[in-house]
């Protein structure tokens, strides 16, 4: 009785051994587990934050320190004047009313339009409709480049040339910057719907359009949030369709300003260089207004920088809803 008493605490003993070295392992794997993946998302996002540090960098230093090999990151001493020159050359709060009618403007009417469109090739059988979703898809496979001229030839017919018009109603009819993308995400998320919905709002007595209006249209936050996001930071970074509709620097946004600095800027690096005494003289200049150029960068891009930090978790969360699946 003893021996079996104590091969029973024996037993336990050795289990709890077992559980010990068990959860040991355990822990060690999640910890190596872990530090990989972290390691690995380091490794990945600093090929993202490396261009921002650089232009952070970069447009507080001064031009002395731009043109010095032994300043990399630190400049010799922190300097404002930068951003004062670019806020100035960039022609700042003109470009950006500009930019803020043509980008968020835009956006709101592709969210209209698109959901809409989207909602009726994914809830409703009608005829033609394989043909037109394939034009739908051949639009958005289709560059924008090559329909630019007729787009330029009607829209100057119709006295649109130095206005907003190109952007506005093309977008109010689903047709602006990746209007058939925002089309697909749509017709995606209303397909992943229950069906029951639209079956209750019915019973109810609620037409087509009070149905999609009041529940099927709220119901497509995640889609509306991606698709907001989208089309405001593509339609803030276009430069290809304003400069083709937007000839006078008054209704510049401020992409064009950007670019247009940029290439002055560059062009009186070249010359300064060009106009110095000597060898020795243009050894010591920065072949461009470098630092400048990235306080101009950091002023564009800050409008939309501001947004994500506070639609971030919002953003991460749509996509991830995107996908969600209905009966």
């Amino acid at each position: 009785m003893e021996l079996s008493f104590k091969r029973r605490v024996q037993t336990l003993t050795d289990k709890v051994d077992d559980d010990k070295r068990s959860m040991i392992g355990r822990r060690t794997r999640s910890v190596l587990g872990n530090t990989f993946y972290y390691l690995l998302l380091l490794s990945l996002s600093f090929v993202f934050i490396y261009p921002l540090l650089y232009m952070i960098s970069q447009s507080f230093m001064r031009p002395q320190d731009v043109a010095d090999a032994t300043v990399q990151w630190l400049p010799k001493v922190f300097t404002l004047e930068n951003y004062a020159e670019a806020f100035k050359s960039i022609n700042y709060w003109n470009g950006l009313l500009n930019s803020i009618w043509i980008s968020f403007g835009s956006a709101l009417l592709q969210i209209i339009s698109c959901s809409f469109i989207g909602y009726g090739f994914a809830r409703y059988k009608f005829p033609g409709k394989g043909l037109w979703m394939g034009l739908l898809i051949f639009t958005f496979l289709v560059p924008p480049q090559t329909i630019v001229v007729p787009l330029y030839i009607f829209f100057s017919d119709l006295g649109w040339i130095n206005t907003l018009n190109p952007f506005i109603f093309p977008s109010l009819f689903g047709f602006g910057l990746k209007g058939a993308l925002f089309v697909l995400i749509f017709i995606q998320f209303y397909r992943g719907l229950p069906k029951v919905l639209e079956e209750a709002a019915k019973i109810d007595g609620a037409g087509p359009f009070r149905t999609y209006w009041t529940i099927m249209f709220p119901l497509a936050k995640p889609a509306i949030i991606v698709v907001f996001l989208f089309s405001v930071v593509w339609n803030w970074n276009d430069v290809f369709q304003p400069n083709m509709y937007l000839l006078v620097p008054e209704y510049f946004n401020l992409a064009q300003n950007l670019a247009t600095f940029n290439g002055n800027a560059n062009a009186q690096g070249v010359q300064q260089m060009a106009q110095a005494v000597s060898a020795a003289d243009a050894i010591g200049m920065a072949p461009t207004l470098l630092n400048q150029i990235m306080a101009a960068v950091m002023l564009t891009i800050l409008p939309i920088f501001i947004l994500y930090l506070f639609v971030q978790r919002s953003f991460v969360e749509s996509i991830e809803q995107s996908g969600i699946a209905g009966e």
